[in-house]
């Protein structure tokens, strides 16, 4: 089963709780799914995510967006420096779209410690909350831009994998391979407040990502030096647009409506 990030996960829903569409506990509940329950630490008045988000509606926050940093590429990260650090650390992190009655912006990244079996998974998840600056530009990546970047960027992805026949260097790749190709998200991954033509975008870009998660994994078929290289640029490329994408959708309900 292919899913997103957690942080993906809190910025949809808790949009959708910030804004009454859904319950804050509901809201909770779709974020952690079959994770022990969210802590909250920092400088949040909150100990749990139904805390953090009662809180943050109170205070007037209408939105949350996402930002999935990497090296590189930390667009949307608002500051200060520590928060940055932290959230490309984790590769992302959430932060309130808007300002609340006090001129605060609020920023989350999320500490996860995984424990059990692949059989029997299990995880502890502490978001990290503190106040941020305003981010001195949002992704350029519009939902319309991602939506024509990537069905040309699925196909390359999944040529690709086809090409370094991973299943067959791997049997455990069966199962992944299936997952992503048939590309489907669990029901409750976004709420139904999602623009439909968002959920779309996003599930094209989480199968990409899982495609090229797959395929960096082995070399499979690769035999040279040259070969490696090639393969390992072309994915990146490929991620790139995979992870604005996500963004993108994610963020879709926050920005202004186009024609």
């Amino acid at each position: 089963m292919i899913d997103l990030p957690r942080s993906a996960r809190l910025a949809a829903w808790g949009t959708a709780a910030l804004r009454g569409e859904v319950p804050v506990a509901v809201a909770a509940r779709a974020v952690q799914r079959d994770d022990e329950p969210h802590e909250v630490a920092g400088d949040a008045p909150a100990t749990d995510l139904v805390e953090l988000l009662a809180g943050w509606r109170t205070a007037g926050h209408r939105g949350l967006r996402l930002v999935l940093p990497v090296p590189g590429d930390v667009s949307g990260l608002p500051g200060p420096a520590a928060f940055n650090v932290e959230a490309l650390d984790v590769g992302e992190a959430v932060t309130t779209d808007d300002e609340d009655a006090a001129g605060a912006r609020w920023g989350a990244w999320p500490e996860v410690t995984e424990f059990g079996s692949a059989l029997e998974p299990g995880a502890l998840v502490t978001w990290h909350a503190t106040p941020v600056r305003r981010p001195a530009a949002p992704p350029s990546t519009t939902l319309r831009d991602a939506e024509r970047q990537l069905q040309t960027a699925l196909s390359r992805a999944l040529a690709e994998l086809q090409r370094l026949d991973v299943a067959r260097w791997r049997e455990d790749a069966a199962d992944r391979i299936a997952a992503v190709r048939s590309g489907a998200l669990p029901r409750d991954a976004v709420p139904a407040s999602t623009p439909p033509r968002a959920q779309q975008v996003l599930a094209t870009a989480v199968r990409l990502r899982g495609v090229v998660a797959l395929a960096t994994e082995d070399d499979g078929a690769v035999v040279t030096g040259h070969e490696a290289r090639a393969r390992t640029g072309a994915l990146r490329d490929v991620e790139v647009v995979a992870r604005h994408a996500v963004v993108a959708a994610v963020n879709a309900v926050l920005e202004p409506v186009r024609p």
